[in-house]
This record gives structure tokens, sequence and C-alpha cells, in this order.
């Protein structure tokens, strides 16, 4: 039987969590205003700064939260809630990602609606989230796979399809380069202005012919493009999605390189902007840099190598072409498409090195072969340094444009045809791939960079140096450094006409389709020709059909007559449609695009349709998103001069995992939407913060598989220094690893709820550490918050009789001194994202208060309010108890006086022949002569000076006195 009834527990925790849950819930205590659309409120924004605080948001996993997820969510609530207190205008919402991969495979394997299964996790995910005390405006959550919502997914798709870049237009901040709508396009090429690519007149196109043009232009369109495609999956997938195995990420499934036709995303035409504008945003310098790096850009030259026998050339990028001397191959990607017509149908070339045939009796043979092996590897595994070089010779050669030799042509996995040009010059002498493969096939190397003393001449020299060996009639690079000698070698290519300066990108244009279900239908409908149109905005959305299954058709990647099939080929009612689309022509016979957008497309827009989820008639209000997105005065704090802000979300927290992609795809979509003028921000996220992971132990079997941690036992009586494991009576290994399902040591936030409550789980992982560093789990040590909270209880209410105990009294001057000092450390921690520090600072108050015989009311309240961004289940019911009818989330967070931030006393130190000898307390504005007559009466120091003469002393009032005596 529980002898304090009113005891802080878990049982009563709960009790006032959910109370007061349901309490916000039903008073809209989160309800931001806007200014305009159904939910404007002048009065409630007038004057008032507002403040947009997002998460990323999750997918609806089957597995529901772990207790991983919430420290982000916790940690933007507290930043919230804070400036809340401080008057300002706080939306902070949440919704769901909630198209993907693993709804639609347990739909394979059970038949059941993706939907169904999807929502179900969202219930389990909304009810654990709740249970936190998310300080969400609910009116606001989204979720992507809903048609309301994916309406304007397909309508931002539309905007992108329906646009060009103009590298020419002049942007409003001087800028070159912009997306316009492919109408002032068209206009351009109907009255002549730009030429078509092939000079032929615009009225004398065929309507596939301009199509065809337009296609060349437009931000999205689609391509036949080599993709990763995963017959286990029936679908494509990125890069990253492949292990370096070449296998499927999820669920292990063998990944095959075929050609299909694929929608894509122009971005890389935003990709000098895209690495630009990073200066513009307060993000992490590391993720800077990862995007910096994505991107790619670099400086260099295109050569362009005559084919022998050939009208064509292999067009290289080459960020070092003061090596051209130094070309004695080249290497072309299996997926080149020159190779279709530089291969040699006969027999192999005479004095071909049997090294180079790949064992194959004809060229055509050997580059087949090799194609369908290289089909079969990922990029990653491609690129892996130190494998086995392989590859074959093409039977072809071509010219180094510097030299005049002929030098032979390779393909070789190790070129990417989604790198450069999909063909490199090899320069042993300078690279090590190239060196390693000159060496496996018997090439020449040719040094055109004078190695450093003391390299080793078995390996290629990558360092910089004077050039050797680089001259012909007309041009010598000899002698010269690598800066002088890029620029006399691009002079000279340019005059020749074969090359010229420019610059690279390691970004490619966005793979934005997949044979898949669940996903975002593409609002584009195909007339008899092939001609892609758009879907008029009146039929928005185009909802996904019911199919009758799931499954994907596999395809053999040996059988060109095979191909994948998308399961929405499979309801031909919803494939084949007759309708007027509204532009003259009638009703027509249509085919509906059977490929869906990968789930990048509702999340990389999310944030814009929080400012407005109610409004029918567009995206967004222009009024709403300029007032939440809009720019700041001033630029973000160490931003380059003359960088302006670029507005967007104020606080942005998430996994560093997302880092690149996701942020990536959001701020190209976000530019394209500025351009076209339905939005006034510039970036998305002027504030991004990556929080840390919370690690826990992790349990390997003796195949070193993880096993699940919650089933593992310590052998009785092992070491406390050194413990052992077993599970099912095996031993296993332990280590520290990110929680989660790989590791299979998730702890679910309700094992928390049901121990200790939200508040304590709350508190707990706000004082981990910092924010952005990763951490160790330790449930034991939970129960440290939880005795905080019981402690702030207890200093309020009785826990006997359940009676208010504190007292209407002054606070006595040393309490109210440590209170305010409180208040000035928590508040410039709680905007600061310090909120371990500031919780070690509301640690010491409450102990502070505990030992006072009654706590005075304004110290109780002082505290309460501090407390209630952290643990705001608790601060609301203690602000209630104390007398206030209003909820917590309104009040006016304290204010320091500065009066009392200034200690009455300090230590001085006193020191005698520089050896600290005493340490006086003194007041802090004592003047230097009392200070040196205090430090010379000091006991100690008489002791330490005596039978001596003082010969100095050194007053450095109030801290320091020395005395120099002899």
């Amino acid at each position: 039987m529980n002898d304090t009834p009113y005891r802080y527990t878990a049982e009563l925790a709960e009790k006032i969590e959910l109370a007061w849950q349901d309490r916000w819930e039903s008073e809209g205590t989160f309800h931001a205003p806007n200014p305009a659309g159904p939910w404007a409120d002048p009065e409630g924004v007038a004057g008032r700064e507002k403040l947009l605080v997002l998460d990323m948001f999750p997918y609806p996993s089957g597995a529901g939260l772990h207790i991983g997820h919430p420290l982000g969510y916790i940690a933007t609530d507290v930043f919230a809630r804070y400036h809340r207190m401080t008057g300002k205008n706080v939306l902070h919402c949440l919704g769901y990602d909630a198209f993907g991969l693993p709804a639609e495979q347990f739909a394979v394997q059970t038949g059941q609606h993706p939907r169904k299964t999807t929502e179900e996790n969202m219930v389990v995910m909304k009810r654990q989230l709740r249970r936190l005390g998310l300080a969400h405006d609910d009116r606001r959550a989204i979720a992507t796979i809903d048609p309301d919502y994916y309406k304007w997914t397909q309508w931002i798709f539309l905007q992108i399809w329906d646009a060009w870049y103009d590298v020419d237009a002049v942007r409003e901040d001087g800028g070159r380069g912009k997306a316009r709508p492919i109408r002032e396009l068209v206009e351009e090429l109907d009255s002549g202005r730009r030429a078509t690519p092939d000079g032929r007149d615009w009225s004398a196109l065929t309507a596939a012919e301009r199509a065809e043009v337009l296609d060349g232009f437009r931000l999205a369109y689609s391509s036949q493009a080599p993709v990763n495609w995963a017959p286990g999956l029936g679908t494509v997938l990125s890069n990253e999605e492949v292990t370096n195995d070449g296998r499927s990420e999820r669920g292990n499934f063998p990944v095959f390189k075929t050609n299909l036709r694929q929608w894509m995303m122009r971005i890389t035409a935003y990709a000098d902007r895209l690495a630009d504008d990073l200066d513009r945003v307060d993000w992490p310098e590391k993720v800077k840099l990862m995007q910096r790096n994505w991107i790619g850009r670099s400086q260099g030259a295109r050569v362009r190598f005559p084919v022998v026998g050939h009208d064509a050339t292999i067009e290289v990028f080459t960020t070092r072409p003061d090596t051209l001397f130094g070309a004695t191959f080249m290497v072309l990607a299996p997926e080149h498409p020159l190779l279709e017509t530089l291969v040699p149908q006969g027999e192999w070339p005479s004095g071909t090195n049997p090294a180079w045939t790949g064992g194959e009796a004809t060229p055509a043979a050997a580059v087949a072969a090799y194609q369908r092996t290289a089909s079969r590897k990922s990029e990653v595994e491609r690129q892996t340094e130190g494998k086995d070089k392989t590859g074959v010779f093409t039977g072809a050669y071509a010219t180094n444009p510097v030299t005049g030799r002929p030098v032979p042509v390779f393909v070789a996995d190790y070129v990417l045809m989604g790198y450069g040009t999909g063909a490199i010059m090899a320069v042993p002498g300078q690279d090590q791939r190239d060196w390693d493969y000159a060496t496996a096939f018997d090439l020449p190397i040719v040094r055109t960079v004078a190695p450093s003393e003391g390299h080793d001449e078995t390996t290629a020299f990558t360092g910089e140096g004077p050039a050797i060996n680089s001259a012909n009639d007309e041009i010598s690079l000899d002698g010269m450094g690598v800066t002088e000698a890029k620029a006399a070698i691009i002079e000279w290519l340019s005059a020749k006409g074969l090359g010229e300066g420019t610059v690279n990108y390691k970004l490619r244009d966005w793979l934005f389709s997949r044979q898949r279900y669940w996903g975002e239908p593409f609002p584009i409908l195909f007339d008899e020709d092939g001609v892609a149109h758009a879907v008029p905005e009146s039929m928005l959305p185009v909802e996904l059909p019911d199919v009758p299954d799931y499954s994907p058709k596999t395809f053999d990647p040996d059988d060109d007559s095979s191909s994948p099939e998308a399961p929405l080929s499979r309801a031909t009612e919803w494939v084949n449609v007759e309708l007027d689309l509204g532009d003259g022509r009638g009703v027509r016979r249509y085919r509906r695009e059977t490929n869906t957008m990968p789930n990048w497309a509702g999340s990389c827009w999310y944030y814009l349709r929080y400012l407005d989820p109610a409004n029918d008639d567009a995206l967004v209000d222009p009024e709403n998103e300029r007032y939440w997105m809009g720019k700041h005065p001033t630029p973000v704090e160490g931003a380059p001069a003359g960088v302006t802000d670029p507005g967007g979300v104020d606080l942005y927290i998430g996994g560093v995992e997302h880092a690149v992609l996701h942020l990536l795809y959001a701020r190209f979509w976000h530019k394209v939407l500025f351009d076209l003028g339905h939005v006034t921000s510039e970036e998305p996220f002027r504030k991004y913060f990556s929080q840390g992971y919370i690690q826990a132990f992790a349990y390997r079997d003796g195949r070193g598989q993880p096993v699940p941690a919650a089933e593992v036992e310590e052998v009785e009586g092992s070491d406390p220094h050194d413990p052992q494991f077993t599970w099912q009576g095996q031993p296993v290994t332990r280590e520290y690893g990110k929680i989660g399902k790989s590791l299979k040591n998730v702890v679910s936030p309700d094992e928390m709820y049901d121990a200790y409550g939200a508040d304590t789980l709350r508190v707990y992982e706000m004082s981990m550490g910092p924010l952005e560093l990763s951490k160790p789990w330790e449930t034991r040590a939970v129960v440290g918050a939880q005795r905080f909270l019981q402690r702030l209880w207890r200093n309020v209410v009785d826990e006997e009789t359940g009676e208010v105990r504190v007292v209407d009294a002054p606070v006595d001057a040393d309490t109210l001194r440590v209170v305010h000092k409180t208040i000035d450390a928590v508040s410039k921690d709680y905007p600061t994202l310090g909120f371990n520090t500031a919780i070690a600072r509301l640690i010491e108050l409450n102990n502070a208060l505990t030992k006072l015989d009654a706590v005075p009311r304004e110290a109780a309240e002082t505290i309460v309010k501090m407390v209630s961004p952290i643990a705001p289940h608790i601060a609301e019911e203690l602000w209630r108890r104390l007398g206030h009818d209003e909820t917590v989330t309104f009040e006016a967070f304290p204010v320091a006086d500065p009066a009392l931030l200034v200690d009455d006393t300090v230590t001085c130190v006193v020191q005698v022949q520089g050896k600290v000898r005493d340490r006086l307390a003194v007041a802090a504005d004592i003047s230097a002569a009392d200070l040196e007559a205090a430090a010379l009466a000091s006991e100690r120091v008489q002791a330490s000076i005596a039978g001596k003469t003082v010969r100095k002393v050194i007053v450095r009032a109030p801290q320091l006195v020395n005395i120099v005596a002899g």
C-alpha cells in the first residue's frame, strides 16, 4: 500500500500527463494563427515575431517508435515551448512520410492493401507521439498518402515539368540563370529568337518532334537511363539503396543494371546555386561539406580524342589537362553509347595483346560479355579501391590530340557513365588506378610530372611538380608548374578546336521514378504518338487504382525480349482512358504513366503544406508563406559579406543520414518554386541542426549476426569488469550501436512511459549530453531524471495531503541570487539547444530550494515556468495547484535581474613569491588599497613573510594579490 498517496510516481505521472494532453487538445492550446486563410487571426499575429520549428517527419513503421526517435522531437518541442513563453507566434507540427517500400513488400506477401498497413502503423505512432506531450498544432498533421496532399505533390511535379532553366535569365539578386515557364520557351522558338537544335523552323516540326525538343529543355523529362534493377523488389533502386556486394539494402535481393525509360529531374541545372547558396544558410559545416562533395564541382577541361577510322570523337573531362601528353590509353564505361558504333564486328586487329581479349574470339563478343558481367555490379562495388582490374579492349583506337599517337580504347567497369562523360583518358604515370590498369594489361606508362625525391618508382606520382615529357612542335609545357601548365594547354586545345576549359559536376540528374505501386502516380498522359501531356489541374489528384496483384514481374537480364512491369500497368481500365484535356483537341485516347514517384517526392515540400493545409485552392497562400518562411532582415551569422538571408524554416532538426539527398532534393524543388514565383523564400531550411544518435548495447552471435538484446542474459558470476553474455544458451559478444531494428536493440518509449512517465523520459533524453553528439542509453540512469521531478513535486506539493506547501513569504537574498543566476543560464541555454546544461542548472536550483524549510511562492513559480519547456505536464499540474487557471504555456519566461547576477563576495588568491598562501573572501567591489591591507593582515601571509622585507605588492582587485618579499 502506498503510504504517500500524493507521491509523484509513474502512475500519478500518467494520470497527470493524459489529463493535460486531453486539455491541450480540447482547447487547441498549440494552434498557431495564420495571417490569411481559414485559420487567419490578425490579432493573434499582429505585433508578434513568428517562429517556424520543424522535424524531419517519420515513416510510420510497424514497429512504432523506439527511444532514439524522440530525441529530436523533444528537442524541437523544448525549443518551441521556450519561445512561446517569450511571446513569439510559434508553429510546430508533424506529419508522416507514408509512401514507401516496406508497406508494399508486406502487401506482396499478404495481399493486404498497403494503405491499411500504413494507416494502422500511423495510429500506433500517433499514440506514442501524443503520449510524449509534444506541443504540435494537430490541425496541421499531414500524411503523404492522402489524396488531398499528393494532389499538390502532383501539381508541383507539373510546375517542374512545365518549366525550363534559362541560363541567361537575370534573377532579382543580379545572378544569372533561373527557371521559366515552358510556354516562354515555345514563344522564343516559334518567333525564331531561339533556334531549334537542328536549325529547322519550329513550325516545320511535327507534334512529336516538338515534344522531343522541349524534353531536351524541361526540368522534368523522361529518358532511357541505366538503372539499378532489383527483380525481387520489382523496382529500380538509387545507388544509395544498393550494398557494396551488389544487392538491395532492403531484402538482400540481387541487383542488375539495365536500361529503362525513366523520369528524370534536371537538378544539374541548379548545381552552382545549390553549392553557392550553402553560404547563406546556418547549417553544420560538416553537412555543408557533404553537400558540396555530392555536387562535386570541379574546374578542368573537356578534351576530344578522334576515333581512328570513324567520324566520331570520344570526349573526356579531366581536372588535369596538363598531363595530357601522358595519356596512353582510354577507358569507356560499359554503358557508353559509342560502344555500339566503334566496336568492330570482325576479328581482333592484328597484333592485339591476348591479355586484352577476355578470351573471346571477337571484340564484339568480348565487349558484350563484359557488359553483362558489369551490369551485375553496383557502382560502389565498381569503384572499390584495390580490387582486381578488369576490362577488355574494344578493338578501336583513338588519337591523342597532343601527341598524334593512336591509343587503345578499353571498356572497364571502374569508369561510370554517371560521372563526367563516361570516358576517361588514362594517365598511368599520374593516377594510381590507371597505373594498376596499365600494369595489369601491359600498357605504356609515361610520366608527365617530375616525381619528388624519394618517390617509389613502382607507383604513380599524384603530387605536384614541374611538367616533363610534355611537348610537341607547337607547344611545350616542360618545366611549368601545374597551374601554369593547365592554363597553357587549355588555351592551345581551345585554339585548335580540340577542347576547352569547363566546370564539371559529380551531381547527376535525379532518377525520379519507381516501378512500384505504393507511390504518387504521375499526372502525365501519353497520346497515341507517345507525346506526354499534363493532366489538367481540375483533374488532380490522379489517385491510385486498386490492382489485383502487388507483386513485381521480374525479367531476365540476359534476355533482351523481357522487361520489368510496373504493378499499375495491370489496372488496364485506369491506364487506358479517353479524356478531353481542354486543349482544343476534344476527347482522345491516352495512356497513363504506370511508374510512380519515389517517396522522396512527398518529403521534398511537406514543410510548405504545414503552413496552409486547409487551403483547397493553392499549395500555400502567398501571405502565409511570406509570413512563416519570409527572409530575415539580416543574414545568418557567419555568412560572407554581401550575402543576403534566404528565408526558410527557422529551425529544422533531423538525422545526418538525410543531410545530403533529402535536403538537396528539397532545396532543388524549393528553388524551382521560387523562380516560378510560387514562394518568396529561396531556401527551405534557414537553420538545420543534426542531432546525434542514441546508442545501446547490441549483441552478436558466433556468425556475427545481431540477436534480440532483450533476450540476452548475463552469465552468472562473470567478471563485472568483463561480463559474459548468452542468447538461447550460446555465447554472444556485446557492442554499442545505434538503436534500431537492424541491431535488434530497440527499446520502446512505451516501456519508459509505463515505468517512469513521459516527463521523466523527456528530461532524461535532454540531459544525456550535447544534442549534436551520440550518447549511450542506460535504462537504470533514467531514475535520476525521475528523482529530479519528484523533488520538484515535493517542493510544491505535500505528498501526504496533496496540499500546496509553498509559503507567501519573500525569497531570502541568497536564494534569490541562485534563482536569477539560474534564469540567466537557462534563458541562454534553451535558445542555443543546450538542454543538458539547462537541466543541470535547474537541478542545482531545485536542490537549493529543497534545503529551505518552506519554498517561497515566487521561487516555486519561477522554477515551474523554467521547467515547463522540458517537463510540461508536471509543470502544468504544479502551475494549476499554485492557483492559476490558465495554462503555463504562454506565461512570460522569467527574466534575470542583472543586479542579482553580480556576486557580493569573491575569492581572492594571495600569493607570496608566486606561491598561493591564502584565499580570502572579499567584497566584489573592494578597493585595491583595502585588498592589499587585508592580504598583508592575513595570518598565513604574515607567517610566510616573517623576517623578510616586503619589496613589492601587486594587486589585481578583487581576485589576486601577489607579494614579493626577500
